[in-house]
């Protein structure tokens, strides 16, 4: 099955040999077959808005009823498709998402972690023991409500001691009074980007 998605160039595109890739998984409510429901958080609102963000970003739509977690292949061979196609520097391939793609955002994470040069889960969660295996050594930003009532701030504190006893210096924001909507206050935060674009993957020898 192939994923329908979203993708913004940066107005300059041309000008550069490599840019960094975004790659942002949206939530439950944004499931379905009309790309549009995609731009409503994150990223893409972002650009809908009309920022200008310095990396290729692509959006993918998750169908009804699916989820996710359950589509590492699918969500791999999308990024092998716009690495084919687009101008993507290998080691700076980012992976974010909020709520269902929080929890996307740490499975896809582990199932290639050599790939990615920084995780930012919003507000989800994971099986805190593979990433504790898998995750050990990537750059991972942990957002979440402390008063989200949907997706409980516990799922991403199992998720962050874990890595923390693996030896991951891993970076978690809890803002004490947001509720599931931890995405808004962390996508207009000019640090949150600054921090992600700073990490990179380690030049191969």
């Amino acid at each position: 099955m192939e994923l329908d998605y979203l993708l913004y160039l940066p107005s300059d595109y041309e000008q550069k040999e490599a840019w960094p890739l975004v790659v942002f998984l949206h939530g439950a409510g944004e499931r379905g077959d009309d790309l549009d429901k995609v731009k409503v958080h994150g990223p893409p609102k972002l650009v809908e808005e009309g920022k200008d963000i310095p990396a290729i970003v692509v959006s993918p739509q998750c169908a009804t009823g699916d989820w996710w977690a359950k589509q590492p292949l699918e969500l791999s061979a999308l990024i092998d498709e716009i690495e084919e196609k687009y101008k993507v520097d290998k080691r700076r391939i980012y992976l974010t998402g909020l709520s269902m793609g929080g929890y996307g955002t740490w499975t896809l994470g582990a199932y290639t972690p050599d790939r990615f040069a920084a995780l930012l889960p919003i507000c989800g969660g994971g099986n805190p023991r593979e990433a504790a295996r898998r995750l050990r050594k990537t750059p991972i930003w942990v957002f979440h409500g402390g008063k989200d009532f949907v997706v409980p701030v516990s799922q991403s504190e199992e998720m962050v001691e874990a890595l923390k006893r693996a030896g991951n210096d891993v970076k978690f924001t809890v803002y004490p009074e947001a509720g599931h909507d931890s995405w808004t206050e962390t996508y207009d935060d000019p640090e949150v980007w600054k921090w992600m674009f700073d990490q990179q993957l380690p030049a191969k020898e």
